[in-house]
């Protein structure tokens, strides 16, 4: 099994959507649950959800998954306070830090191809690509982990450790458009529904 710990983000209210983020249907399941199960059939070695708005209702969806769960009590204040509260809860001997987010269905395929990417790349940051733009999920070593704690919405998050380590970022690419997929609006979700069949 990978020595990756996956931090998976699900802690932001999203009143366009007319109900939880996490809770909407994705491939007959729900956001949260396909996307654990996608993490799970990946075989990272752990999954830390961080919740926030409708906490309970979204905990009482995944209880008995296999999974972490921990609230960020300061999620109104931006994704970078949900990162670091999952990177508390990442076990210490993590040998790197997956960061993905609800919002940001992936297929198990997709996320063991990053991994064995960031395996064979020995790299600090392991990025895939399709058409030339970056994607998700991103890796972090988890020598990088202290930096990672230190991010604010002030300093552009993660892009701050990105940039600091750019030489030492493997890219690689995927030739699947869902690595770029963001269900940030109404709109955007559901054409993802019409193109994957959701």
């Amino acid at each position: 099994m990978s020595g990756i710990s996956a931090i998976l983000t699900a802690a932001g209210e999203s009143r366009r959507m007319g109900r939880p983020k996490p809770l909407l249907p994705w491939r007959g399941a729900t956001l949260i649950e396909r996307q654990i199960r996608a993490l799970l059939d990946a075989r990272v070695a752990e999954v830390v959800v961080v919740l926030g708005h409708e906490a309970a209702s979204v905990s009482a969806r995944i209880e008995g998954m296999g999974v972490r769960c921990v609230v960020n009590p300061d999620y109104r204040a931006g994704k970078t306070t949900s990162i670091k509260a999952g990177l508390n809860a990442v076990s210490a001997d993590a040998d790197a830090i997956m960061l993905l987010a609800v919002d940001q269905p992936r297929t198990a395929d997709i996320i063991a191809a990053v991994i064995a990417a960031h395996d064979a790349g020995g790299a600090l940051i392991t990025s895939p690509r399709y058409d030339g733009h970056g994607g998700h999920p991103l890796i972090f070593s988890a020598s990088l982990r202290h930096e990672l704690s230190r991010i604010s919405e002030g300093k552009q998050g993660i892009r701050e450790v990105f940039q600091a380590h750019r030489d030492s970022v493997h890219e690689f690419a995927i030739d699947d458009p869902m690595i770029r997929l963001d269900l940030n609006t109404p709109d955007a979700y559901e054409a993802a529904v019409r193109r994957y069949g959701a």
